[in-house]
Parts: C-alpha cells; sequence; structure tokens
C-alpha cells in the first residue's frame, strides 16, 4: 500500500506518461472551473432564496420564525444528500474515471434546479410543495456530493510535477465565490426590475430557470477534457480498487475524520460570513434585503482574487501553513464582523463581508490539494469525495440554524462568534494531525 499522503507515486506517473499524453493542466483546469462554478451557481441561488423567499412561499405561515428555520433545513437537505452523492459518485470514480463524475453530476444538478423553478407553492398545493422542494434539494445534493472530489482530483492528478497543486486545486475552490458572484448578481438584477409582489410571484423563478443554459455549456466543454493520467495508470496496471468504498472505510478512516474537522470547521465560517448575513441584515438590522445582497457580492468579488492567490501560497509556504494562519485570522474577524455589522452603514457592512471572505479564503484555497493529498490514488475520489462531504452535515447543514437559534436565544451575536471559533479551533487540531505531503 502506498503512503496515504502521497498523490500519486514516482511510478503512477511515470505509467501515466507512457501510456497516455495529457491534456494541459490548465485546460483540466478551465473545464474543471467552468463545470464547478456552474454546479455552485445552482447550489447558491437555492440557499440564497432558502433565505429570502421559500420561507413564505413554501411554509406555512402562521409562526415567520419556524417558516425560516424549516426553509433553511430544506437548505441543509443538500449536505444530507452530499455523503450519499459522493459515496456513490465517489466509488464511480475510482472504477469507471473521474470524467465520468465530472459530466454525470452536472446533469443531475442542472435537471434538478431547473425543476425547482417549475415547482408549485404552498398556498397552491399544500404540503405537496415543500416536499417536491426537499426532493429536488434532495437532488441537488447527490449531485454535488460527487462533484467535488471528481473537480479536485482532476486538476490535481493531471499536475504530474506536484509543483502547482495548490494553485491548480484553488482554481477548483474558487467556483464558490464565482457561483455565489453569479447567484446573487442574477438575483440582484430579479430584485431590481421586479417589484415585491413580482419577484415572490415569478422574478425568484428566473435564476432557477436560466441554469439550464449554464449547465448546456458547461457540458459541453467537461465532454473535450481526457481521463486523469493517474486513473489510466491505475487501469494499464490492473490496480483499481474492486470496492472503494469498503477499502475506504475500512483502511482510510482515521484520514477521512481528519478531513470531516478540517472541512466541518471551514463551513461553519462560510455560513457565518455569508449566508447568514442575508438573513440578519434585513431582519434584525431592518436594512434593505439590497444592501445584504451587494455586501455578500462584494465579498464573493474579492474571493475570486483571493482563493487563487492563497493556492498559490500554499504551494510556496505549505497548506498547513495557510490553514493555520486562516484559523488565526478568522477567530480574530470573527468577533469584529458582527460588531460592524451593526452600525447598520451600508459601507461597513460590505467591508465585513470583503473581509471575511479573506479570511474564508485562506481556509477554502488549500482544501482541493490537502484533502486529496491524504488518500492513495486507487481510492483517492472515494475517500476525498467523503471527507469533504460528510463535513458537510455537521459544518453546513446545522450551521445556519445554529447560528439563528443562537440569536434567537441570546439575542447577541457575540455567540454566534464563540461557535465560530469552536469550529477554528476544530480546523486547527484536524490540521495538526493530518499528514499531507509538502
Amino acid at each position: 500500500m502506498t503512503s496515504a499522503s502521497a498523490i500519486a507515486t514516482p511510478a503512477e506517473h511515470a505509467q501515466a506518461r507512457s501510456a497516455h499524453k495529457p491534456t494541459s493542466p490548465r485546460r483540466v483546469a478551465a473545464a474543471s472551473l467552468v463545470g464547478t462554478t456552474l454546479e455552485f451557481y445552482d447550489h447558491f441561488i437555492f440557499g440564497t432564496a432558502a433565505a429570502l423567499v421559500f420561507p413564505k412561499l413554501f411554509f406555512p405561515q402562521s409562526d415567520p420564525f419556524v417558516a425560516t428555520i424549516l426553509s433553511l433545513l430544506s437548505y441543509g437537505i443538500a449536505f444530507v444528500a452530499r455523503p450519499v452523492g459522493a459515496a456513490v459518485f465517489g466509488s464511480l470514480g475510482d472504477k469507471i474515471g473521474r470524467r465520468f463524475v465530472l459530466v454525470s453530476t452536472l446533469l443531475v444538478m442542472g435537471l434538478s434546479t431547473f425543476l425547482i423553478g417549475l415547482l408549485p407553492t404552498y398556498p397552491q398545493v399544500g404540503l405537496l410543495a415543500p416536499l417536491l422542494l426537499a426532493v429536488l434539494r434532495f437532488a441537488q445534493g447527490l449531485a454535488l456530493g460527487g462533484e467535488w472530489g471528481g473537480a479536485a482530483l482532476m486538476v490535481n492528478e493531471f499536475d504530474t510535477t506536484g509543483r502547482r497543486r495548490g494553485f491548480y486545486g484553488s482554481l477548483v475552490q474558487v467556483a464558490s465565490p464565482i457561483g455565489v458572484l453569479i447567484a446573487n448578481a442574477v438575483f440582484g438584477f430579479m430584485n431590481t426590475i421586479t417589484n415585491d409582489a413580482e419577484f415572490m410571484d415569478w422574478g425568484w423563478r428566473v435564476p432557477f430557470l436560466a441554469s439550464i443554459f449554464l449547465v448546456g455549456i458547461g457540458y459541453f466543454i467537461r465532454r473535450t477534457v481526457s481521463e486523469s493520467p493517474v486513473f489510466q495508470s491505475l487501469e494499464h496496471g490492473a490496480q483499481k480498487s474492486e470496492a472503494p468504498l469498503m477499502e475506504t472505510l475500512r483502511h482510510h478512516w482515521r484520514q477521512v475524520l481528519l478531513a470531516i474537522g478540517v472541512r466541518a470547521g471551514e463551513g461553519i465560517i462560510w455560513d457565518g460570513f455569508s449566508l447568514l448575513l442575508l438573513i440578519y441584515v434585513p431582519t434584525r438590522l431592518g436594512l434593505p434585503r439590497q444592501v445584504a445582497l451587494n455586501a455578500v457580492l462584494w465579498g464573493a468579488a474579492v474571493g475570486v482574487v483571493a482563493i487563487p492567490l492563497f493556492g498559490a501560497l500554499s504551494d510556496r509556504f505549505g497548506r498547513k501553513f495557510m490553514l493555520l494562519a486562516g484559523v488565526v485570522a478568522s477567530i480574530v474577524w470573527s468577533f469584529a464582523y458582527f460588531p460592524l455589522l451593526d452600525t447598520r452603514v451600508p459601507s461597513l457592512v460590505i467591508l465585513a463581508s470583503v473581509v471575511g471572505m479573506i479570511c474564508q479564503a485562506s481556509l477554502w484555497a488549500p482544501l482541493a490539494a490537502f484533502i486529496p493529498d491524504m488518500f492513495e490514488s486507487r481510492v483517492r475520489c472515494t475517500g476525498a469525495s467523503l471527507g469533504f462531504q460528510l463535513a458537510g452535515v455537521f459544518g453546513g447543514a446545522l450551521a445556519p440554524s445554529i447560528c439563528i437559534w443562537l440569536l434567537e436565544r441570546f439575542h447577541n451575536p457575540v455567540y454566534i462568534s464563540f461557535y465560530c471559533t469552536i469550529g477554528l479551533a476544530l480546523i486547527a487540531l484536524c490540521v495538526s494531525k493530518a499528514k499531507a505531503r509538502k
């Protein structure tokens, strides 16, 4: 068995070069970036709608607070579905190939998102509305559960030198803020050209329906990319795992647990610095909805630049150093974040979001290289996908509701800052224990 921290052995790369002339890493990174951006766009338009629209349209209005919690839990369903998608598509990625995962997950995400735009609301069909919403959200989660692992492995395994894995991996990670940027831009545009009644009637549906065209573009681009040379070397040498899921759970469960800890802590920070802002600013502070959308938009725009920068820095200084530095910065900013929001000054609200996204970027950028680096190539897609997506259950699915509960219970956002600190401490602990290749 090869070292768990090796991204690929020299023998693997020698076989890969002899059996296949690989596609340019830049071309692979571009294809992964485009497709993953589209999938994150689909994911985040649901998150935005869950904060702004779904509580009123898909859940009973007898208690607005309960409706908001239920809406956020529907958002969290995808995080429960992600580990299932990771197990299914991760195993397929180790048995059939990384490229198959890239194409199939994109199609599943695109179709489910398009259908959400056609759903009837609670006043029209009653409880059937939130039920259908939950089913399609689950399908989104399945697709996204397999997407990340396939994309991260493709960009890492095409970089046969291993010198720029952090940078190329960050191009998968930058898809997240780009997706947020596009999602919030579309929602902001629809919010501008419609009044409140029109937006709640049909305006919110446009971002979901428009995604079908974006997914078509991503599908076309991804089909032009060849299979990972490392996977081809496994096929050539008859070294593929016959049961990658069982092998991962039996021999690599420690690495999976460490990956969960790193990613779960980062997910708490993401929700605290982005999704919560969409709820906190209009409902608690009484500011216009557009102020919140603008703040997230600016934060995402800065993240587009910051993530590749931190990815390149992780190649220079190491993934562990970058992650631990990000932990320290994020702890400090988590206690400055809400006081800035509470000023109710739009420019300071934007500043809080921008700096928060820079802190989050330092944690997010190295993950596409750091987590796959913990698994050997024959189970890398399964192991990396499982670790990354299981973390979403604790960091992504529950975090928004926990933050809202803390705010409702204590009426002081400082308790959310303490909650974020716990998540950040978990990152530091797991990073220090992980064995990633330098």
